[in-house]
């Protein structure tokens, strides 16, 4: 009589599992739990005879992600450059290495010379004023919400009840991303706003009749996610300058000074020269950099809102520090190229890889697409680009295909025009040119 085995019951044990020298490394680089996680998948495909019980290890072995976040990097081949889903700016090489500089002990707030505690970003601080020469002090938070509730906080709010007053025009009472209102960020503080004018007209004759003894300051907000065209008036800053009260002004972007090809895009070093008291900007826009909130401008102010007590639950940590002031004083950063990128030279990587791709019988073409700066910069403002084109079932798999959920390649993501998945190239670095035929080779197989 001959006894049959189930072959299920011969799937290894964990700590057997556990001990193959691809797991044992894996457990140093990501950890025991990321690595259980994987042997236990493996054995429950083994028991389900999924896969034979000899192969746990490896199935095991295959399925580990590359790294102990589940952040998947990313080919931005959307046409928007700034794209807030995708993390905005890409950091310019110096600004990551600086990061992985101060990834461990560092003198963040120490000085080495003398033994005593330092001043904490010094470095950084004195980057972005040398950057920004109108501004007479600098300060940064965590992104420019933070930058705008605190100057709302520490100017107009602070705990009074009612708190003061803050000017704004009505057609400036925007919406930021993911449903987050301007005049309710504003109120959170205890602040009280004062709307003047209209949507379409709001003059300084409209700020100078509401200013008044509740007055704390006039904020003058850039709409840089939208355009209001037509029958339209607002006030510059240099006219808002000659009120009795400080003028506040949120550029958004992070431009530090004016770009050719973003004429109606306003830079910090300009409205702090037309006469602004604070400006607040993004570091993580234009400005190529980190996350970030930048507070530039008058030195009493800045002190102000920099010794206020909300500052401190607002600070950047060690990675932004370091990554903010080598992106102030290194290379310029990917946005910058991205912006500059000559259109001819589009053109002919597009044909290029178009051409490779079809060679491999893949339905790909070059196609004349527009980009857009995005992250809420130059609305409407179409910028000049080129894209390989291919059928729009590629998508899914380049996408969330099983190669980038198993961190062996990044995902790619575009945009699907006309029936076609459209990889724009303005934004895609010529270095990731072999990245991206990879990745679309693969998912054509």
């Amino acid at each position: 009589m001959v006894a049959l085995v189930d072959v299920r019951r011969l799937t290894p044990r964990t700590d057997a599992v556990l001990a193959d020298p691809r797991l044992a490394a894996a457990e140093e680089r990501l950890g025991r739990a990321i690595v259980r996680a994987a042997v236990q998948h493996a054995q429950e495909q083994a028991r389900a005879g999924e896969i034979d019980p000899s192969a746990v290890a490896d199935c095991a072995a295959a399925a580990l992600p590359s790294l102990a976040a589940t952040l998947t990097p990313v080919i931005n081949a959307t046409g928007v450059l700034l794209h807030t889903n995708i993390g905005r700016a890409p950091l310019s090489q110096a600004a990551r290495e600086a990061i992985l500089a101060a990834a461990g002990c560092t003198d963040l707030e120490f000085d080495l010379a003398t033994g005593q505690r330092g001043r904490r970003g010094r470095g950084m601080l004195s980057a972005l004023a040398a950057a920004v020469p109108a501004a007479e002090a600098v300060h940064v938070v965590n992104n420019n919400a933070a930058a705008l509730v605190l100057a709302a906080t520490a100017l107009a709010g602070g705990g009074q009840s009612p708190g003061r007053e803050i000017i704004v025009s009505r057609g400036e009472l925007i919406e930021i991303g993911d449903g987050f209102r301007l005049p309710d960020l504003i109120e959170s503080t205890g602040a009280q706003i004062r709307e003047v004018g209209t949507t379409n007209r709001t003059t300084a004759a409209d700020y100078a009749a509401a200013v008044g003894p509740q007055t704390a300051f006039v904020l003058k907000v850039h709409p840089s996610n939208y355009r209001i065209e037509g029958f339209t008036a607002n006030a510059s800053i240099s006219e808002l300058a000659g009120l009795s009260v400080p003028v506040v002004g949120d550029i958004g972007s992070g431009l530090l000074y004016p770009h050719p090809l973003l004429p109606d895009e306003p830079d910090a070093n300009s409205w702090l020269t037309a006469g602004a008291a604070l400006v607040t900007a993004s570091g993580d826009k234009l400005l190529g950099g980190p996350q970030a909130g930048l507070v530039l401008g008058q030195s009493d102010l800045v002190a102000r809102l920099a010794r206020h007590p909300l500052a401190r639950a607002l600070r950047v940590d060690k990675l932004t520090i370091a990554a903010l002031e080598a992106t102030l004083t290194g290379p310029q950063a990917p946005i910058a190229t991205q912006l500059m990128a000559d259109h001819g030279e589009l053109e002919e990587r597009a044909r290029r890889l178009a051409a490779e791709l079809a060679e491999l019988g893949i339905d790909a073409r070059p196609a004349a697409t527009e980009a857009a700066v995005g992250g809420g910069g130059a609305p409407g403002q179409a910028l000049p680009s080129s894209a390989v084109s291919l059928p729009a079932e590629f998508a899914d798999e380049l996408r969330a295909g099983v190669a980038v959920r198993r961190g062996t390649r990044p995902a790619v993501v575009g945009r699907i025009e006309n029936g076609r998945l459209l990889l724009d190239l303005r934004a895609v670095a010529p270095a990731e040119d072999a990245q991206l035929a990879a990745a679309i080779t693969a998912a054509a197989s």
